[in-house]
């Protein structure tokens, strides 16, 4: 059975254009479940009506995900260092091997922060940091190792292509011997971390550093032929083009055509403080919410589309799930880097579970693999969390209060200061 999806009215009532049949063509054509092509998802992108689009995003939503639940996760992003060779344009977070404000989390301060992760029923996390000059495979090795006999119930989704690009390097390994190594030593999964855009003119503006993206994709196909899935996303609005915002989309699907080990696709948006690229170019809400129901309507092979509330805000966020997203995230009990660049939006589990609700979709908390853990059918039956310990930043670098300084100075007393001048 065919889904209708009107192009909008016959004209424009604002410029006075007629209805495009093309845009009508090709909106019904994926909303049935039909495969587009980059250039038609370029088309759309670009004209079609908005509540149009959406509509036809949601179209293919429902078929995934027939019963209107929409998902989120209870996890921690643990940074481990904000030390960095890459030196991104668009990073806030990182400082060079000779910065004094570098710092090195200690293991016994990421154990600590995983068990306080568990008592507030996280069931991920995400350890993430700047590629240090003297973390080779044996660092990574060691503290994937040490959580995993800690809290075994932990996901480890963490790390991403760059920092296996970034650890084969240092430790003289191919890719394929990188992740075979931290998966038997604990890594559940990669994150999407890295990707920021994968086509070259503006990933070469932004990260001139960073390897290639087709590099970056290599690795996740390597990863994906050894049974190591991984998530995939995209950093919009840093002066990139319509057509290269589509043709990092084009990039992500032919992998996955061939692997299948995408789980997710995940856009947000460029945080402008704090950082070299200093806001000059920025998408607006409007601009990412229409690249989320084009993802939708183009990645006819990925299950799951995540909306970014930390980025765009919660309202947006909300919005998301009307665009095609069937998960609106985490809870994020911490999170360093893009609070760095001026990302201050913070929510709790409570608050997650109303925006869910009100956009007309039955909550459930889900885990790494995207398993229903409680499907939150009845309010009644939500979850009390006393004084609201299940929120977002409960600690972080980047927030007012916490245990360090904005400027990035050690994040807790248990983090060692390194002299990490060159020898």
């Amino acid at each position: 059975m065919s889904v209708a999806i009107s192009a909008g009215p016959s004209a424009d009532q604002r410029g006075g254009r007629r209805r495009d049949p093309e845009v009508a063509r090709l909106l019904a054509h994926a909303a049935d479940g039909g495969r587009i092509t980059h250039e038609e998802a370029l088309l759309l992108y670009r004209r079609a009506p908005f509540h149009a689009l959406g509509g036809a995003a949601d179209a293919v939503r429902r078929r995934r995900h027939p019963h209107d639940v929409a998902t989120y996760i209870i996890d921690r992003n643990i940074n481990y260092t904000n030390v960095c060779v890459t030196a991104c344009r668009f990073c806030a977070f990182y400082r060079p091997p000779s910065s004094p404000e570098g710092w090195v989390r200690d293991l016994d301060d990421i154990l600590a922060r995983c068990g306080e992760a568990v008592e507030l029923g996280a069931t991920q996390i995400m350890l993430q940091g700047g590629h240090h000059p003297g973390f080779g495979i044996e660092w990574y090795e060691e503290t994937f190792a040490a959580i995993k006999a800690a809290y075994p119930q932990l996901a480890l989704h963490s790390l991403g292509g760059s920092e296996v690009v970034h650890v084969s390097k240092v430790s003289g390994l191919t890719f394929e011997q990188v992740i075979r190594r931290l998966h038997a030593a604990g890594l559940d999964s990669f994150a999407g971390a890295g990707a920021e855009i994968l086509v070259q003119r503006p990933r070469q503006a932004i990260a001139p550093l960073k390897e290639p993206g087709e590099v970056w994709l290599q690795v996740m196909e390597v990863a994906h032929g050894l049974g190591v899935e991984s998530t995939a996303t995209f950093m919009m609005g840093t002066g990139e083009s319509d057509a290269e915002r589509i043709e990092h989309l084009r990039m992500i699907r032919d992998v996955q055509d061939r692997t299948g080990g995408f789980r997710s696709f995940i856009p947000w948006t460029y945080q402008p403080e704090n950082n070299h690229l200093r806001g000059r170019t920025e998408a607006s809400v409007f601009a990412y919410l229409r690249l989320v129901a084009v993802a939708r309507l183009f990645f006819d092979n990925i299950a799951h589309l995540q909306g970014s509330w930390l980025t765009v805000g919660k309202e947006a966020g909300q919005l998301s799930l009307h665009m095609g997203a069937d998960d609106l995230g985490s809870v994020m009990l911490e999170e360093n880097v893009v609070s760095s660049a001026g990302a201050r939006h913070r929510t709790n589990r409570a608050e997650l579970l109303r925006l869910i609700r009100t956009a007309g979709r039955v909550p459930a908390q889900r885990d790494t693999l995207y398993r229903h853990l409680v499907v939150h059918s009845d309010p009644a039956d939500d979850p009390v969390d006393e004084g609201g310990k299940v929120r977002s930043h409960v600690s972080s670098t980047a927030s007012p209060g916490s245990s360090a300084s904005p400027g990035g100075v050690s994040p807790s007393r248990q983090s060692r200061r390194l002299d990490l001048a060159p020898a």
